[in-house]
């Protein structure tokens, strides 16, 4: 009798643990700081369209950028340290990354700041690599396509384009943002270009290997 009130109980709590276990997963420290970057976007966006004036307005826009750009580095280091590691987290960080990339990237077309050849360009490579990952997964090839030192300098630049981009002024009274950001925003792209047909060139023997 006592076996089977514990069996009956067990079965119980099981949804009661899988129910904490996905809150957990989805809604811890690190995962909560990815998110912020998901959100940031209407903000950043909606910034252009307050009542202010343009040197107000870029600067809001560059620091709200920049603060939630930091969380990406933040993110990873609290989940290592609080040991809150996921495979909901590992999914989620580069798509808000991105996704923050791509929408500054829009506001800064809108706002004439770059042109929208190269805006295509790092957004459409962006897509095909995330799809190539994708694709590369599922065959269990992911690590031919891992993240290589080029991608991690395409990132370092864009991220350093960017802000200077938006605050499209002077920095500290004689750095011309604009000037060094569309040059940062150009190199990124070759760096864009050259590293997507880096990992092309490592997917190629597994796309070949599966046509036959």
């Amino acid at each position: 009798m006592r076996l089977v009130i514990d069996r009956s109980v067990a079965m119980l709590a099981a949804p009661a643990r899988s129910s904490c276990t996905m809150v957990a997963m989805f809604f811890n420290l690190p995962t909560l700081l990815t998110w912020t970057r998901i959100v940031a976007i209407p903000l950043i966006v909606g910034v252009f369209y307050l009542p202010l004036d343009g040197a107000t307005r870029n600067l809001v826009a560059t620091v709200m950028f920049v603060g939630f750009a930091a969380t990406d580095w933040l993110d990873g280091w609290l989940a290592r340290r609080l040991n809150q590691t996921s495979a909901f987290g590992a999914f989620l960080d580069p798509v808000a990354d991105k996704i923050l990339v791509c929408a500054a990237l829009l506001v800064l077309v809108d706002q004439h700041r770059i042109h929208v050849l190269l805006a295509l360009v790092i957004i459409g490579r962006e897509i095909a690599i995330s799809s190539l990952r994708e694709w590369m997964a599922q065959i269990g090839a992911s690590r031919s396509v891992a993240v290589h030192m080029l991608g991690k300098f395409k990132t370092a630049t864009q991220m350093t384009a960017i802000p200077f981009l938006l605050y499209d002024g002077r920095l500290f009274g004689f750095i011309d943002t604009r000037i060094w950001g569309t040059a940062l925003i150009v190199v990124a792209t070759v760096l864009t270009i050259w590293s997507m047909v880096y990992y092309l060139q490592r997917a190629l023997p597994e796309i070949r290997a599966k046509v036959r």
